[in-house]
């Protein structure tokens, strides 16, 4: 069996959980990481919801690309299942990413589905960080989450902008242990 890529914007770039032979900074075009789900027990409650990752539709996304061996997909993709697919907020899809190299592979991602109830959609820096800064959920402040997040983005070089201003926006909103 050939390997694959697995392409990760999130979580999955500090921890992916699965054996992998290779990790490369990719861009993926089409898409860009965004706080577009609403999190109703981990960053948030059914009440007052928080905000998570996800990869929406428009722009690009820079993120890490995991080669995978090609003896180990069954057992990858079923742990990705388990994982991503826990309320069916993603939609699983092979896409088309350029490493940094330049050279193109295709790589399993997974993507905000529009029609699912939890999708947060498009929304402006301030919306985002008044969201973020009034949710806390089973894993803990929301803040935490988008703090570490930009942390970990920048531990690899990869800076998110967007993400940045949110997190900027919160200040030391809800400030505790990450």
């Amino acid at each position: 069996m050939d390997d694959f890529w697995v392409f990760g914007y999130g979580s999955l770039m500090w921890r992916p959980g699965f054996a992998h032979t290779e990790t490369r900074k990719a861009r993926l075009h089409g898409y860009r990481r965004a706080l577009c789900i609403h999190s109703h027990v981990h960053r948030g409650t059914p009440d007052r919801p928080g905000l998570v990752l996800g990869l929406d539709r428009g722009g690009s996304c820079l993120g890490l690309a995991f080669r995978v061996p090609g003896e180990l997909q069954r057992e990858v993709v079923d742990y990705l299942r388990e994982r991503e697919l826990v309320t069916n907020v993603y939609l699983e899809r092979r896409v088309g990413i350029r490493l940094e190299d330049g050279s193109a592979v295709e790589a399993l991602t997974y993507v905000v589905d529009r029609a699912h109830g939890q999708y947060a959609g498009s929304m402006d820096i301030d919306h985002a960080a008044q969201q973020v800064s009034a949710s806390v959920g089973q894993s803990g402040p929301n803040v935490d989450y988008v703090r570490n997040t930009v942390e970990h983005l920048q531990a690899l070089g990869i800076r998110d902008h967007w993400l940045e201003a949110v997190a900027a926006r919160i200040g030391n909103a809800g400030k505790g242990a990450i």
